[in-house]
């Protein structure tokens, strides 16, 4: 059965022309204000990396990623799940210091991925990181780099609904800050999603810190890898998605890890093995800089910003034969 469902009565704003166009628009005036406020560099990004590195991003430890052979090398490759670590280890290389960081356009193919409305196997997203100081590893820095964030996304609305008038999309800049545990004391009877929904339908813009641990109540919030987030100075930005009427996260981010917090966050996941790999090793040695960094989906967020109701409208994939039934006459998929 297809879990993409179509609003009734939804009809896109855009023709399928117009919302190329202006999918290009945004993807220009978000860069441009985000890396104006977090003075972010842009630079190439690798599509795959060594599949024995431990560059790649684990996400929730179960995703498998894209692996190919490649025997001019007599090695294998991975498609990258994100670029969460490769990112701390070119700033070291690049030698940026405190204050400035950089941002690339990062694709990768997330193969066990349930599609839907909001989920593809295909992942676009402006992955950035930032070189911060010892005494900016705080909660009231993440915050304020999250502000910043919002600010530019809703900098990037105003100016589409500039150059399209009938798409009329504002963002609230007033972010709600709430933890996960106490997201789970609000509603202990509901699931993440469940609370995440009934959260964001009252506060359309919220941060939701601390993910990944285990709660009160002996699950956590959501899986998160422990060797780049630290689990303490992280979380996710949701928004009041209008057209599907539900909460749509459009990015995660947090201060990465520390020697402490890295040792701390493998023990409780059982993932001590991972200290083999090299980047493991220079965070534990502290030979990385300290940083804080995250990952924007940019086709959420022009399905965010355009009132879309499915990513298929705003990112070419593969869809199963139930949503493209779905979505028949209501939503032209790419």
């Amino acid at each position: 059965m297809s879990k993409t469902i179509i609003p009734t009565n939804y009809q896109s704003i855009l023709n399928v022309y117009d919302t190329q166009t202006a999918i290009g628009f945004i993807k220009r005036c978000f860069e441009e204000a985000m890396t104006g406020s977090l003075k972010l560099k842009r630079v190439s990004a690798p599509l795959f990396v060594n599949g024995q590195s431990g560059l790649n991003d684990n996400l929730s430890g179960v995703e498998r990623p894209v692996r190919f052979d490649v025997p001019s090398l007599n090695d294998d490759g991975e498609v990258v799940h994100s670029l969460a670590k490769w990112k701390r280890v070119a700033l070291k290389q690049y030698d940026f210091h405190p204050g400035n960081g950089l941002y690339a356009d990062m694709n990768a193919i997330r193969r066990d991925e349930i599609p839907d409305n909001l989920h593809s196997i295909y992942v676009d997203q402006w992955d950035w990181e930032r070189v911060i100081s010892e005494e900016q590893r705080t909660m009231d820095y993440l915050k304020k780099v999250v502000q910043s964030l919002v600010n530019a996304i809703a900098e990037t609305a105003s100016r589409l609904r500039t150059k399209y008038p009938n798409v009329n999309i504002s963002i609230d800049t007033e972010i709600s800050f709430i933890t996960s545990q106490e997201l789970e004391n609000l509603y202990p009877d509901f699931t993440p999603k469940e609370r995440e929904h009934a959260y964001v339908k009252e506060h359309p813009t919220t941060f939701i810190l601390q993910i990944g641990d285990v709660l009160e109540s002996g699950q956590p919030h959501d899986h998160r890898a422990p060797d780049y987030d630290d689990w303490s100075l992280n979380g996710d930005l949701l928004f009041w998605h209008d057209t599907l009427q539900c909460a749509m996260e459009l990015s995660s981010m947090g201060i990465r890890v520390d020697d402490k917090s890295l040792l701390e966050q493998l023990k409780k996941a059982d993932a001590e093995d991972r200290m083999m790999f090299d980047f493991h090793q220079q965070v534990a040695n502290n030979e990385l800089p300290l940083t804080i960094g995250g990952g924007i989906g940019q086709s959420r967020m022009c399905m965010l910003l355009l009132g879309k109701a499915h990513i298929g409208e705003v990112q070419v994939s593969l869809w199963d034969d139930e949503t493209i039934e779905a979505c028949k006459d209501k939503v032209f998929l790419l």
